[in-house]
């Protein structure tokens, strides 16, 4: 690879970094979070934030939603018919269209997709003109509006504050956040001179390697550790800096629950570096693309249910949200900043829960492994089935289908704590404290002591052999 295609490819995976966790991901959780908030409390929610349409638009738009029904009227029986004859191969080994297999799988995914778009768009339009022409996407618009506010809303410094570090603060907190995405793979090596190529399946392939992330790193996950600690400062000097006793109480709890919940992170990960044999977030995934996910491994769901709730615990989120207890203190190290520096601290708490999202994925749930997609497509072969489905897709195509799937599992993790801080109240600091020294701390230990039995008696090969043969 040269030089000039390495600093190219370098800061488009950065802005694609960029775009995904602050542009895309943090805005809509913040959207989500309001969303369910005006649910619970039953009100209306985020929904004035919106673009006027001109009248005209909003008649051509009502009247081309019966065209648009009927596109997808038309795909969706298309699609059916060759789900149907796709299913017969599948299972009778015959085709019993005058096509071939091949045409007959790209038929199902071209048609099926053009059907789910048409309908989506279907439904886009309708909610147009109902609306009397406001573009509302269903109150999305209002992350936008909030980043405004903060943009234009006086920053206000306490008098007797620490000018200095009452300014680092929320950068120091924000910048670790986004930088911990740097080692963490979107997809699978991408190979620049055979994108519009069906790769094959195994073998090596020569040409320019792209990783699909931003640095490659043979520490790995430990470099996430030593770069999200670094957010542990950056709420302390904030509650030191305001010159407030809040601020102050609430930066010492961060500071303390942070280091606690830092030192079981890391012994609950120990088991997946015994089981995978590296610390690169890539080799992880890749193992799990060549056996089974982690998930399956009895020892390391365990380990993915500590590392889940002292994770949780480590971005401040409900129910471990004590350093900015409202009931207790205000607003914690929050409570004397204002506008964009409020705003910072806002988006990195979001931006480390997007983080939480895709280590659990890669760790646990394969990362951006597809179930059946290989590197020259989609192979569906089931015991049950006497030949399998083989859909051959272009490497773009599988690289896309790659990311998609790994946003999508992010998107699941999101969800689940979402639920989370909906439904469980907020534990007592005392409790914080117990659960991590005299709960996590040591099952994560005892953790350890399992998988180190379960690998040198021979137990993990022989479950991986099984699961392969499944």
């Amino acid at each position: 690879m040269t030089t000039q295609m390495l600093v190219v490819s370098s800061i488009l995976k950065i802005l694609f970094v960029l775009v995904i966790t602050v542009g895309l991901f943090a805005p809509v959780l913040i959207w989500a979070e309001r969303r369910q908030s005006a649910m619970i409390q039953d009100r209306l929610g985020p929904s004035r934030a919106a673009i006027p349409l001109p009248p005209l638009a909003v008649a051509f738009i009502d009247k081309a939603r019966l065209p648009m029904w009927r596109g997808f009227a038309l795909t969706g029986i298309v699609a059916i018919i060759a789900l149907v004859a796709v299913t017969w191969v599948a299972f009778r080994g015959a085709n019993p269209l005058p096509i071939s297999t091949a045409a007959l799988n790209m038929t199902l995914v071209g048609f099926g997709t053009a059907s789910i778009l048409l309908r989506v768009g279907y439904g886009v339009q309708g909610m147009i003109v109902r609306n009397n022409g406001k573009i509302m996407l269903l109150g999305l618009l209002h992350p936008l509006a909030d980043a405004l506010k903060f943009m234009f809303k006086e920053d206000f410094v306490p008098p007797k504050s620490d000018k200095l570090l009452f300014a680092a603060g929320p950068i120091i907190a924000l910048v670790p956040a986004i930088a911990a995405f740097a080692v963490i793979p979107f997809a699978s090596v991408m190979y620049y001179g055979h994108l519009t190529e069906v790769l094959p399946r195994t073998g090596e392939i020569t040409g320019a390697a792209i990783p699909m992330q931003v640095a490659s790193l043979n520490v790995g996950i430990l470099f996430i550790f030593a770069i999200a600690s670094t957010g542990i400062i950056g709420a302390a000097i904030a509650g030191y800096a305001s010159d407030n006793k809040f601020s102050l109480l609430g930066g010492i709890r961060a500071a303390s629950q942070m280091v606690s919940y830092e030192v079981v992170l890391g012994l609950t990960l120990v088991p997946a570096f015994m089981v995978y044999h590296s610390l690169r977030l890539e080799n992880m995934a890749m193992w799990q693309h060549e056996h089974s996910w982690g998930i399956f491994n009895p020892l390391l769901a365990l380990a993915f249910i500590m590392f889940f709730t002292a994770a949780i615990a480590e971005t401040k989120r409900i129910p471990f949200d004590l350093p900015e207890g409202e009931s207790e203190l205000v607003g914690g190290y929050l409570t004397e900043y204002s506008g964009m520096k409020f705003g910072m601290f806002f988006m990195g708490e979001f931006v480390e829960v997007v983080a939480l999202g895709a280590i659990a994925s890669i760790l646990f749930f394969g990362g951006w492994d597809v179930p059946f997609l290989y590197r020259d497509g989609f192979d569906f072969r089931l015991p049950f089935m006497a030949s399998g489905i083989v859909v051959p897709l272009t490497h773009w195509v599988v690289i896309a289908i790659q990311v998609l799937f790994f946003l999508l599992k992010i998107v699941v993790f999101i969800w689940f704590q979402l639920m989370i801080r909906w439904t469980m109240p907020r534990f007592r600091y005392d409790q914080l404290m117990k659960l991590c020294w005299k709960g996590l701390l040591p099952l994560s230990l005892l953790n350890i002591l399992l998988m180190g039995v379960f690998i040198l008696s021979g137990a993990l090969g022989k479950w991986v052999a099984l699961l392969d043969k499944l």
